[in-house]
């Protein structure tokens, strides 16, 4: 048997990571479909090379930047309300220590402790760290590591912007007459890559993830490009 490393991943860090991971791989995907549905659907109605560039671009963009100004309100909620409850728990310590020294022992009793080594935890737990141990057992916190919206709009930004850019560039590079099926075929593939990324990571079957990534990436430019003949068609 082999002794356990202090290089090891354990617990929280960890599962931080993979959802930072997985928040990556569904923000490339986002920048898969929507520019590809958007250029595929322009290239429907023209095989003009600007415009499918100025239209690929303009998506690119508008879709990263909302990405990030979204997941940056989202990500500063979620930090105010953690910053909330460390600071209600901070004052219940000051206000009532002794109850809150009970709530921690009955939470820790409720985690498979006995009443009086609950207690003898609790209380050097309160000792060394009253409010990290109240954040930690209670509210699922690490006062060290809060949500950082920045990191989040930036991820979300660079992910977004990543995933757009096969699209793109599979669409305004190629002959005018291998544009559509070079686009398409990029971008199943690229499907097929994130879908069972993101199942892998979310330790699920990737057979049924690939197939729902794929089905609908394959349905948006179906729709879009159906939509940019028609336009076409008449003159639009």
């Amino acid at each position: 048997m082999t002794e356990p490393t202090h290089e090891e991943n354990h617990g929280g860090a960890l599962g931080s990571r993979l959802n930072w991971l997985r928040a990556a791989v569904l923000g490339a995907n986002d920048g898969i479909v929507s520019t590809a549905g958007l250029v595929v659907g322009v290239a429907g109605a023209t095989q003009s090379r600007s415009a499918l560039l100025t239209a690929g671009l303009a998506g690119l963009l508008a879709g990263s930047m909302s990405m990030a100004a979204g997941e940056y309100v989202s990500v500063s909620t979620q930090r105010d309300s953690e910053l909330a409850a460390l600071a209600v728990e901070k004052r219940e310590l000051r206000e009532q220590p002794e109850a809150e020294l009970r709530e921690l022992t009955e939470l820790l009793q409720e985690r498979g402790l006995s009443r009086e080594v609950a207690r003898e935890a609790a209380e050097q737990l309160t000792e060394r760290d009253a409010l990290r141990a109240h954040a930690s057992v209670e509210l699922g916190i690490n006062p060290d590591e809060l949500t950082n919206p920045w990191h989040a709009a930036w991820a979300s930004f660079l992910a977004f912007t990543v995933g757009a850019l096969l699209p793109l560039l599979a669409i305004v590079l190629p002959p005018a007459g291998w544009r559509l099926p070079v686009t398409v075929v990029s971008v199943l593939a690229a499907l097929v890559l994130t879908g069972w990324t993101s199942a892998r990571l979310g330790a699920a079957a990737p057979r049924r993830a690939v197939v729902r990534n794929v089905v609908g990436g394959a349905l948006a430019m179906a729709v879009t490009y159906a939509a940019g003949s028609a336009l076409g068609a008449v003159g639009v």
